[in-house]
């Protein structure tokens, strides 16, 4: 499957998503969307991924099967300029993937568009219906548990939980990551975004995501989100480490950065 990845003005350092399906995805990225660096390449500002031509609009991307929104901005919102982009997709018969809380197949026009031209709208942070309370269960698993804080946002906690599985699978150990954010779930094809979940349930979903593959491998790698001591996110963070019961965790830290991106007036713990 090819896609076409958005990416207009946050490409590469503020769109984590692009970065994450060009360095991890199994789909072959034909084309990015990002206005201020057009008739680039990937390979201009990021080496060690696939490459692809930069393009400034969809009417300008290869033909593809799919365009995925590659910006997960703060409060995750639909920001309008995008939208002749996804129109333009759909009428050009493609499926559009998003990690936003704005969901696109809550939108009229996307949705008569869809049924018009026969396009699948797939909104990735919309939680499954049925998840419950945590029972207390994840450490019962075969599987070594291994997740992934940090200090703040946006300090490669999925980056960080991919290095470990590829070095684990080095070794010859049989490890999986258990994507909970928007980016991993696009490489895995499953997961739950738990930034989406009714607080009192985050914690049943990661659970519940550790005991449908717990058995079948020697370590996870769990995704992080946010950070414990963080002033907007800590709630998710909390929800992770009391749901997946890790054996072990891994902080990752930005170098350099002393207060928490974002709200500046909060410095990052020693």
């Amino acid at each position: 499957m090819s896609v076409v990845v958005l990416a207009h003005e946050q490409f590469p350092d503020r769109a984590k998503t692009a970065l994450g399906l060009l360095r991890y995805g199994d789909r072959e990225v034909v084309a990015v969307l990002d206005r201020d660096h057009a008739g680039d390449r990937v390979r201009d500002h990021v080496p060690d991924v696939q490459d692809a031509p930069i393009v400034a609009s969809m009417s300008e991307a290869p033909d593809c099967d799919e365009l995925v929104i590659g910006i997960a901005p703060i409060g995750g919102g639909f920001e309008e300029s995008w939208r002749p982009d996804v129109r333009t997709a759909m009428e050009r018969g493609c499926d559009v993937t998003a990690g936003l809380h704005y969901f696109l197949a809550e939108d009229d026009e996307f949705a008569a568009l869809a049924e018009r031209h026969d396009c699948t709208l797939t909104d990735v942070r919309r939680p499954p219906d049925d998840l419950t309370v945590a029972e207390g269960t994840a450490s019962q698993v075969d599987a070594a548990v291994v997740t992934t804080v940090g200090t703040d946002c946006s300090t490669g906690k999925m980056t960080t939980s991919y290095a470990l599985r590829d070095a684990a699978r080095e070794r010859g150990v049989d490890a999986a990551v258990v994507p909970t954010g928007q980016t991993g779930i696009m490489i895995e094809g499953w997961g739950t975004c738990v930034d989406r979940v009714v607080s009192d349930f985050t914690a049943g979903a990661v659970e519940e995501m550790i005991l449908e593959v717990g058995d079948d491998h020697d370590v996870l790698f769990v995704e992080g989100q946010g950070a414990i001591t963080h002033p907007a996110y800590s709630a998710v963070t909390c929800g992770i480490l009391h749901g997946a019961q890790p054996d072990r965790m891994v902080l990752c830290h930005a170098a350099g950065r002393d207060a928490v991106h974002g709200y500046e007036a909060y410095a990052l713990p020693s």
